[in-house]
């Protein structure tokens, strides 16, 4: 395991805080629930049936885990606040009632409960139901109204991009095409991510294939009134554009294309202008440069959520609560 994820597990023993694992009968999150437990990451909920958890994977470790099965749980206080959450939208009490008893709906009812401070599905679920409950009742964080997806990007540690070969890459998994305002929350929360989970002070490139009116174009545009929504959202953060990638990344090519810049030739947050360019962009560093991708990571819900790939491993669930904890420092 690299230094980082070492790090962000260490530092989500220290919040103590309490992570939903809605797939909680999945042996994969069985496992690493005992593990999480074992070393102390975070504090867990499971939903699940706890004779069927204990069959699936009979040595896994679970004192002190908290299982909760939906079908035997007294759902209505759940209900309820859904059902005034949603009711300006048409929602009536049985249907909450009944999307109550859904693992990934009471999840995310018992994070804005105030019962769990983030939750993680995925593993057997598609991605739009694991983002729909959230997005009903979680709803984004203050100032951002856009859920996007960022990749920690892990180079080489004697890299000369990034900070010793840390960086963060957005939006890569979520947004196909994001306008000027969305692209803004896109790079705020990238940045915030890099800051909580990946440990950087962040520098945000926004990229393009122009670097400071080098080429005028609509999508050129684009790029430059989302750096002044984030100067005026978050003026404290560092942040540039438009700059063509080697100008955000190389030194020589920054002092000739944008001297001056406080970010261009040292940025270690890059935000792509679209979906293609960021998961094409992603894709080829980690294959060309050997990085490994850390992510998707979800950002911009006003408490965590984070969304497992089907395909992930054990370990890859411990990494994810660990970061889904560090999450909930950010804003705070």
């Amino acid at each position: 395991m690299n230094d980082l994820l070492t790090s962000i597990r260490d530092k989500a023993k220290s919040l103590k805080k309490t992570i939903v694992l809605a797939e909680g009968e999945e042996p994969r999150i069985i496992t690493a629930a005992a593990k999480i437990q074992a070393e102390g990451i975070a504090k867990l909920i499971l939903i699940g049936n706890p004779k069927t958890i204990a069959e699936k994977c009979p040595s896994a470790k679970l004192d002190g885990v908290k299982i909760i099965d939906v079908n035997t749980v007294d759902i209505e206080p759940y209900a309820q606040l859904l059902y005034e959450l949603r009711k300006a939208k048409g929602m009536e009490l049985d249907k909450a009632r009944k999307l109550a008893r859904d693992p990934l709906y009471f999840g995310v009812l018992l994070v804005k409960k105030g019962e769990a401070d983030g939750m993680v599905a995925g593993s057997v679920s598609a991605t739009g139901d694991v983002l729909r409950p959230a997005l009903q009742i979680i709803k984004t964080a203050p100032g951002i109204k856009t859920v996007s997806s960022c990749f920690i990007m892990l180079l080489d540690k004697d890299s000369k991009y990034g900070d010793n070969g840390v960086m963060v890459f957005g939006d890569c998994a979520v947004n196909p095409n994001p306008d000027s305002a969305q692209l803004a929350d896109i790079a705020i929360a990238s940045a915030d991510t890099a800051t909580a989970i990946a440990g950087i002070v962040p520098r945000v490139a926004l990229l393009s294939f122009s670097t400071k009116g080098s080429a005028k174009h609509e999508f050129v545009d684009k790029v430059t009134a989302a750096l002044d929504i984030i100067k005026s959202a978050r003026p404290d953060l560092q942040a540039d554009g438009e700059l063509q990638a080697d100008a955000a990344l190389v030194p020589t090519v920054a002092d000739l294309k944008a001297p001056g810049s406080t970010v261009a030739g040292k940025a270690n947050v890059l935000i792509f202008p679209d979906l293609q360019a960021g998961n094409i962009g992603y894709k080829l560093v980690q294959r060309l440069a050997g990085a490994e991708a850390i992510g998707p990571i979800c950002q911009g819900f006003n408490s965590p959520v984070n969304d497992l790939s089907r395909g992930c491993s054990s370990e890859d669930v411990v990494n994810v609560v660990a970061m889904t904890a560090l999450q909930t420092t950010i804003g705070k």
